[in-house]
């Protein structure tokens, strides 16, 4: 059974927003999050801390690391995760096993996509965006929002007559995630981030 999973993420609204959603995916499953500087910081450290924990991590602990995708290749950046981790000595989701140490999610393009996944939470949190942007063709899909999607929400929340300086990436990351339903969200990689906490919580 799991009984503790630990979450690396690049950057601070990304830890923001999983401080709300991880408690309505583990229920009373302790988690903790490691932040660090930015993406390139975590794909530097990422092997020292992994060779780390590999010494120690107790089987009912699992591991979740999250990168968002940017303007990387999706599969070159999750074969470069998979090849730290496995480095490390530790087993990966990916390599099939029942109780993995290590999952590898990569978020598509970067956390705001979640946010265009669940339109009802930023609706509840902003009222004043409009309630049909998931239906217009640039926005169905939410990991395909061309060029970036926190300049793309940034637009749509300027119009609507928020952050008219700019997005508060921080303050929007909580204040959107608060109301997210994880089931609900139509973000693939959200998804899938949601199906690697249930694979560990399925352990027996």
């Amino acid at each position: 059974m799991l009984e503790k999973l630990m979450v690396f993420v690049e950057e601070i609204s990304m830890e923001a927003a999983l401080e709300q959603l991880m408690p309505k995916l583990l229920d009373d499953i302790e988690f903790e999050i490691f932040r660090f500087q930015c993406k390139d910081d975590l794909l530097k450290n990422l092997p020292a801390r992994l060779r780390a924990y590999s010494t120690w991590l107790p089987p009912e602990w699992a591991i979740l690391v999250l990168v968002d995708r940017d303007n990387s290749d999706c599969r070159e950046l999750k074969q470069q995760l998979e090849g730290i981790a496995q480095a490390a000595g530790l087993q990966t989701k990916s390599q099939g096993v029942a109780r993995f140490q290590v999952a590898n999610r990569i978020v598509i393009e970067e956390l705001e996509a979640w946010f265009f996944g669940d339109w009802v939470a930023v609706k509840a949190a902003y009222p004043r965006v409009q309630e049909n942007i998931p239906q217009k063709a640039s926005f169905r899909d939410p990991d395909a929002i061309k060029g970036g999607t926190w300049e793309a929400l940034e637009r749509v929340l300027k119009k609507a007559g928020y952050f008219s300086v700019g997005i508060n990436k921080l303050q929007c990351a909580r204040e959107v995630a608060a109301h997210m339903i994880p089931e609900a969200n139509r973000s693939a990689s959200f998804q899938a981030m949601v199906a690697a906490v249930e694979a560990a919580r399925a352990w027996d």
